[in-house]
């Protein structure tokens, strides 16, 4: 499987991953409008599934894509990773690409009124090739792990409302965790690709939706800064060297955003997430751990797991919308840590399908005054 490879690590320290559909850029300084769709942004996007997304959900489709085959953007676009791309070039393999989107939406449409059960992964598994028959070693090996986005209601467990109750038990107390206001941690970032000297990273947040994660290179200034931040209403991401490099959120990464800015002040949780129900027990780097799933901000699918013996939770997955399969975004929460009689995870881990970031705590502040512009449109290459 090609999908971390060398090139690929390359590549994702300049961009992110983009893939099989045909996706040459309106250039660099173009930056995408709010409301404009992927066929508007980009050229050459017609697959009739995809070319109607937002330009963040279009984004996400191409990491699916990516993953399912174990490809990275080299193995469609011409000169992908050099200055010499050509992303308009109709490959062979984009054309395949194209007609088997197709192909996954009408198997949708015809047999699950649209709901994306199919997806590229679901044939693929990391292979150009779908595979036609199972491995006897496979057969009569280990079960197969893959979890399904979906969880299976376990009646048997603790209603997810004790669960979540325990969890903010164990950060503080209700009481304590309702005069959280706001707060500023600051420390170090290691993303999947190394930068020399590493990031420095501030997160903003202010209650009860409202935060901004900043990552900037002291060593490697001309690399510009990392941004996501979330204003309560509106979203943007800034990415050095990426392929649009800023562009404001307006699909279900917004949502995503949205409910980390949530999260961050957990005390409110019962109340943001809706549709609560909790899975069959579960195991995570040897911790047993109790699974719920609900709904976030419009309708987002989102699982957590907490270590049942401290009750602390120790990974969140939410998942993106697309036409071809979900987007899944992770964050491993580790080290926590007492500040001003609330625990905070020092150390967490945020995955997504074209990165990885290490984030370790050095300091943080509680119930500090925010200015309301931390959480504005971010600017790439300045302090804030």
């Amino acid at each position: 499987m090609k999908f971390w490879s060398s090139r690929l690590t390359l590549w994702v320290a300049g961009m992110s991953v983009v893939c099989l559909s045909g996706i040459p850029l309106l250039g660099q300084a173009g930056t995408p409008a709010k409301g404009q769709t992927a066929g508007e942004v980009f050229k050459n996007v017609t697959t009739s599934p995809l070319k109607g997304l937002t330009v963040d959900d279009f984004m996400g489709s191409m990491g699916v894509m990516a993953a399912a085959l174990g490809f990275d953007c080299a193995d469609c676009h011409t000169g992908a990773g050099t200055d010499k791309v050509v992303w308009e070039a109709d490959t062979n393999r984009k054309k395949m690409a194209r007609r088997m989107t197709e192909m996954v939406a009408v198997i949708n449409k015809t047999n699950f009124g649209g709901t994306p059960l199919v997806s590229c992964w679901t044939c693929h598994h990391g292979k150009d090739v779908p595979a036609t028959t199972i491995a006897l070693d496979n057969l009569y090996g280990p079960p197969n792990e893959e979890k399904d986005d979906i969880i299976s209601k376990d009646d048997t467990q603790p209603a997810a409302t004790a669960i979540l109750d325990k969890y903010i038990e164990a950060l503080g107390g209700a009481q304590k965790l309702a005069g959280l206001k706001s707060f500023i941690a600051t420390g170090t970032q290691g993303g999947y690709v190394q930068v020399k000297g590493g990031g420095q990273f501030e997160i903003f947040a202010k209650a009860p939706d409202q935060r901004t994660v900043r990552v900037t290179y002291k060593d490697a200034p001309d690399r510009g800064n990392q941004t996501r931040s979330f204003n309560g209403t509106d979203g943007w991401v800034t990415t050095p060297r990426a392929l649009l490099g800023e562009y404001e959120v307006t699909g279900t990464e917004l949502d995503g955003l949205h409910f980390d800015a949530e999260l961050a002040f957990p005390g409110q949780l019962k109340q943001v997430l809706t549709d609560l129900r909790v899975g069959f027990p579960d195991t995570i780097d040897g911790h047993d751990v109790e699974v719920v799933q609900g709904r976030g901000p419009r309708n987002l699918l989102v699982t957590l797991y907490f270590d049942k013996q401290s009750g602390l939770l120790i990974r969140e997955i939410r998942y993106g919308r697309t036409p071809i399969g979900r987007v899944p975004s992770q964050v491993d929460y580790s080290d926590y840590r007492a500040v001003d009689g609330i625990k905070f995870p020092f150390q967490y881990k945020f995955s997504w399908l074209d990165g990885r970031d290490n984030y370790q705590l050095t300091d943080v502040k509680v119930n500090v005054p925010i200015d309301g512009s931390r959480f504005g449109k971010p600017s790439m290459g300045s302090a804030q």
